[in-house]
């Protein structure tokens, strides 16, 4: 292949709308002979081009359709710009996770859970502390925690055992609401089942209650719940 004819196929893959006829008549002259006169043009000559001619043609506006398809596709299909690390979804680095609530439910004549109960909804909730003594207990303490996610605000508590032997005490206090049972002093606690139980609103829709935590601190003889049996526990 001539230096002609390969500068002739580079002019021709640049061209942006392929004209074969205007090729073809190209082609025929970079291979023509230094002063040969034309041929006349007939309808039979131009159906039967020889096969180097018409292999060159070809290639030719192959090479055009093909620069042309190229420039379309790097034009639609240009990729996206890498994503800025900034974009990225927070890390939770740096972010501290709540404690783990360590649990023991069974002391003495002392078992405790804590549940939250089936009837709560997308609003409301109650949290129960189910207790069970094994024997008459004349020192009762029941706390129950509730950590303070988003909407939650105290609306009531209630327990099986009489109101009037217990002193109630409800407040916010580090980041949870929390009831407290008291047992007054000269009552008592028959052994069995009982439970306590912590009622408030939350935010619309499912709440968590892994943070929430329950104590129970109870003694059977004279003097402070303290020096008795205790079990603890959460709601996760």
């Amino acid at each position: 292949m001539t230096d002609e004819l390969r500068r002739l196929l580079r002019e021709t893959a640049r061209a942006h709308q392929p004209d074969r006829a205007r090729m073809l008549a190209r082609v025929e002259r970079g291979t023509a002979r230094p002063g040969a006169a034309p041929r006349p043009r007939d309808h039979g000559r131009a159906r039967a081009l020889t096969w180097p001619k018409l292999v060159l043609a070809t290639l030719a506006t192959a090479g055009t359709l093909t620069v042309s398809a190229l420039t379309v596709v790097a034009v639609v299909h240009t990729p996206d710009p890498p994503r800025s690390p900034t974009a990225a979804a927070p890390s939770d680095a740096g972010r501290t996770a709540p404690p783990a609530v360590g649990s023991r439910t069974e002391d003495g004549p002392l078992w405790a859970d804590g549940s939250v109960d089936p009837h709560s909804n997308a609003y409301w909730a109650q949290s129960n502390v189910t207790l069970k003594a094994g024997e008459s207990l004349t020192a009762l303490v029941v706390e129950l925690r509730i950590a303070l996610t988003e909407g939650v605000k105290d609306t009531g508590s209630w327990r099986t055992r009489p109101a009037a032997d217990f002193d109630l005490s409800t407040r916010e206090e580090g980041g949870f609401l929390v009831y407290r049972w008291t047992l007054k002093p000269g009552r008592t606690v028959p052994a069995g089942e009982h439970v306590f139980a912590g009622q408030y609103d939350h935010a619309v829709g499912g709440r968590d209650a892994k943070d929430d935590t329950y104590r129970i601190d109870a003694g059977a003889g004279a003097g402070a719940a303290e020096g008795g049996a205790a079990v603890w526990g959460g709601f996760a």
